[in-house]
């Protein structure tokens, strides 16, 4: 199937939710339109604040 949804966003915090995983977060506020999200991933990511990022959601 397509995908339902991309969002293409810098990450702008990463939270440690637990010892195996964090939380890629991004809230941009530099319009009404913008999409926010907060996605748990394995920890080893090597992700960093500030990293660009784009997250497809499809229906499965």
């Amino acid at each position: 199937m397509p995908p339902v949804l991309q969002i293409t966003a810098t990450i702008d915090f990463i939270a440690r939710v637990s010892p195996d995983r964090d939380c890629l977060m991004a809230q941009d506020h530099s319009t009404g339109n913008a999409f926010w999200f907060n996605i748990d991933v394995p920890r080893g990511h090597g992700l960093q604040p500030g990293d660009r990022v784009r997250v497809t959601v499809e229906r499965l």
